[in-house]
């Protein structure tokens, strides 16, 4: 008995559709464009351009401030992530022995993240102003310092007081998402371990984080692309100063293409980039595909 074929679902497709045309013009068409261009000398000045191949890769991969930029962007996404799983981690598990008000603790505690990166910025720019700013003047008032220090133009806090801010900011979505994976956590696999007579840091590490580290791997890797690609706060707050302490591989692409006008290298800067992320995501998923078959 002959099959037959099921119609084509045409009001699907058409459903569908704009959902594919966004991805290609918003993630396919800048990748490829990237690729392309980053084998070009294309200049923001310049109508003509020609092919030069490798020349850029070899020009980036030549220069020292490239890898001042690249050890920043390691140093900036490592210390703001395990600031921010510290801190959101610390969070969930209070709020997850609090018994009464713990929506009300959540939405306090979620206001950082509710705010757009601009507002957080100059915020932040405002508070933490040598002259106005209220933190310099509290310290100043109580003893602490002598004077008003200026931690966005002193190269020895600049870095750090960003790091700080970005954790400050990114915590919240830690410890909603994690508070969310300890609430699914059996509670009868605690009765038993306490019977088994198990100690407070047994429970925790074979009962607790097996059940939530497939959760905080996906946060992992979703925060190390967010992180790692993160231009707005940090360009809003320092600029990349002082003496490019705090210029990352985001702001170093920019000020190349956008302040030097050399598409062509900002291009190859970008792909490079790429494919540092995609190796990373690689050994993040073959961690959690590890996680995942031994919970089976």
């Amino acid at each position: 008995m002959e099959k037959k074929l099921k119609p084509f679902n045409w009001t699907g497709m058409l459903f569908v559709l704009p959902s594919v045309l966004i991805v290609i013009l918003l993630l396919i068409y800048p990748i490829f464009s990237s690729i392309y261009f980053s084998f070009t000398s294309k200049n923001l000045i310049r109508p003509f351009y020609d092919f030069v191949w490798l020349d850029n890769f070899k020009f980036v991969l030549t220069n020292p401030d490239f890898y001042k930029a690249f050890f920043n962007s390691i140093k900036w996404t490592v210390l703001s992530l395990a600031g921010q799983l510290l801190v959101g981690f610390t969070a969930a598990l209070a709020l997850n022995r609090i018994p009464k008000f713990t929506g009300l603790y959540r939405t306090l505690l979620i206001i950082p993240w509710a705010f757009p990166a601009i507002v957080i910025a100059f915020s932040w720019k405002y508070i933490l102003n040598d002259v106005y700013g209220f933190l310099p003047n509290l310290l100043t008032k109580i003893g602490i310092t002598d004077a008003n220090i200026n931690f966005l133009a002193n190269p020895d806090l600049a870095f750090i007081v960003v790091v700080l801010i970005n954790i400050w900011f990114g915590a919240p979505l830690f410890m909603v998402n994690i508070l969310s994976a300890l609430k699914t956590v059996p509670s009868e696999q605690y009765e038993a371990a306490q019977m088994d007579g198990a100690s407070a840091f047994q429970v925790f590490w074979h009962i607790t984080l097996r059940h939530i580290r497939v959760v905080i791997g996906l946060l992992l890797v979703l925060r190390t692309i967010w992180v790692f690609n993160n231009f707005d706060i940090l360009y809003l707050i320092t600029g990349g100063g002082p003496s490019d302490i705090t210029t990352t591989l985001p702001i170093f692409a920019f000020k190349a293409g956008w302040g030097m006008k050399q598409l062509g290298v900002a291009s190859a800067i970008t792909v490079i980039l790429l494919l540092f992320l995609l190796a990373v995501c690689f050994l993040y998923f073959k961690l959690l595909d590890k996680w995942e078959r031994e919970d089976r």
